[in-house]
């Protein structure tokens, strides 16, 4: 039977080390998934958190790859997805946010509004996701409250209207003003935030006396927000002008239920899709599921390979036979699994808005669309115009095997752009990528995981611009310049700088050389 309870799926987005593999661990502790919190760097008896699993990620406390955690709280079904908040892994982050229904945003009370937060509220915009608004760390020194309400109006032009107020200043947390019911929410503080954070609920006449004067200033606050129309509403909100705020520290755990409340009081539902061709599939309709990741490596004990796919419409059913929209053949779903950061168990069903993982279906690319009944597609994933380039070949020739094996599963993935040539062959491939850090990952997983050291060799080329197989041949032999092919069939013309990509289309009009999106734009 169709399990009928609301779905939320949402994305945690934000600018690297604001808080947001913290908060996604304290979500999942206030949903009472898991019993205690884990810490970033996984120091002393503190273990690591379920949404960093990569060995790379522990030793770098950064998220490098996005990861999804599904768990059910107060009846819901919370699909949740953490993503990495570094510009050099924003393709993953925008591949997320094309599969989910809203967006949590933290900013960093002591930094305010950072570059790549404006980036990704930006992206929310243009893809008309709802963002509600996080500002955490009030447990530090930061900026005030107002102060922050401005920068979020001036520079993203969206309303703020919160919902809870802190009392306190940012570095003296003591609670917050719900403003929903006027009560107010005091915080506990426990050992290292490790376990739920003690709170309770009072009315303004129960406010004890060390904290009246923070309370009364709170109140006052709170009041000119209500003068100024900074309240919520909710057809505003979905409608993409205004932001819900919330106050919290994440790594105090103060904060993190009133998140979980409000996500499922305000956040929206799984709504109709539409397709490539302009047509709409509703939730209700035949199953259909839409691929924005791949994922190998997480079992070592296995050479598993998990597509994960956002169900779009429909009951998916394990075992179903489902067509792959790309190549029109059909597949069937034998194995199937729900995600809850590494650890994974056999799904039977699963609804609109859930996410599922298709085990070693080696047919299923990044982008891509299932279906069952009348075609439908949905659209693809922009790729990133890549900015760093080296090529790659086998550490240690007696591996090439595994190298050419490595080099296919990172390229299926998307952890890089894989650009080849008959003049390089397959034994030096060009590797492309947003940011540098990228080389790092492939060069840790090459070794760790497919057991072939890699070896790379720099490439002075700048820019990329996308081509036809017309201009291929036009470009072949001239000056600072070489054409590669991706794995998807595109045609990439490489070029030294800026200047040397300009002039070459300056002076062959007749050559197609195309901009594609720029990283973290």
């Amino acid at each position: 039977m169709p399990d009928a309870r609301p779905r939320r799926t949402f994305a945690v987005i934000s600018h690297p080390d604001a808080g947001k593999s913290t908060l996604t661990e304290a979500l999942a502790l206030h949903a009472r998934v898991i019993t205690e919190a884990g810490a970033v760097h996984g120091k002393g008896d503190r273990r690591a958190t379920v949404s960093d699993w990569m060995a790379m990620e522990k030793a770098r406390g950064i998220s490098i790859t996005s990861a999804a955690l599904q768990f059910v709280y107060r009846d819901h079904v919370i699909n949740l997805v953490d993503t990495p908040g570094h510009s050099d892994f924003s393709e993953d982050t925008y591949r997320v946010l094309s599969a989910v229904d809203s967006a949590v945003m933290l900013v960093d009370a002591g930094k305010g509004l950072e570059p790549q937060t404006l980036k990704l509220f930006k992206v929310c915009a243009l893809r008309g996701i709802p963002v509600m608004t996080v500002i955490n760390k009030w447990d530090r020194p930061g900026l005030s409250a107002l102060e922050l309400m401005d920068l979020i109006q001036e520079k993203i032009g969206l309303r703020p209207t919160p919902l809870t107020w802190p009392v306190g200043e940012a570095g003296d947390f003591r609670g917050v003003l719900d403003r929903r019911t006027g009560e107010f929410v005091k915080y506990t503080r426990t050992a290292g935030g490790a376990t739920r954070a003690p709170e309770r609920r009072m009315s303004s006449d129960e406010v004890e006396e060390d904290d009246v004067p923070l309370w009364e200033a709170a109140v006052e606050e709170h009041e000119l927000l209500t003068l100024d129309e900074a309240d919520h509403d909710q057809a505003r909100f979905l409608a993409g002008e205004t932001t819900p705020v919330m106050f919290a520290s994440a790594l105090q755990n103060f904060g993190v239920a009133q998140l979980l409340d409000l996500l499922l009081d305000i956040a929206p539902d799984p709504s109709p899709t539409e397709g490539v061709d302009g047509s709409v599939r509703d939730v209700d309709d035949d199953f259909s599921a839409f691929v924005f990741k791949v994922q190998s490596g997480m079992n070592n004990q296995h050479r598993d390979r998990l597509a994960y796919a956002r169900v779009v419409s429909g009951t998916f059913e394990r075992g179903m036979v489902v067509t792959h929209a790309g190549t029109g053949k059909p597949f069937a779903t034998k194995f199937a699994q729900s995600v809850f950061g590494r650890d994974t168990t056999v799904v039977e069903t699963a609804e609109p808005g859930d996410i599922v993982g298709f085990v070693n279906a080696q047919a299923l690319r990044v982008g891509d669309t299932v279906y069952v009944g009348d075609a439908i597609e949905y659209p693809p994933v922009p790729s990133f115009a890549p900015e760093h380039f080296v090529t790659a070949s086998a550490g240690d020739i007696g591996r090439y095997k595994q190298f050419r094996r490595g080099i296919e599963q990172l390229d299926q993935e998307g952890v890089v752009q894989v650009l080849r040539s008959d003049l390089r062959g397959d034994q030096n491939p060009v590797l492309a990528a947003v940011g540098p850090m990228q080389f790092e990952v492939v060069e840790d997983r090459m070794t760790n995981e497919f057991n072939s050291p890699i070896r790379f060799s720099r490439l002075d080329y700048q820019v990329a611009r996308r081509t036809d197989a017309d201009g291929a041949n036009a470009l072949k032999g001239m000056r600072g310049v070489e054409v590669l092919e991706r794995s998807d069939g595109t045609h990439m013309a490489l070029f030294v700088d800026q200047w040397r990509a300009m002039v070459t289309a300056r002076d062959n009009p007749e050559i197609m050389l195309e901009e594609l999106p720029a990283g973290g734009a």
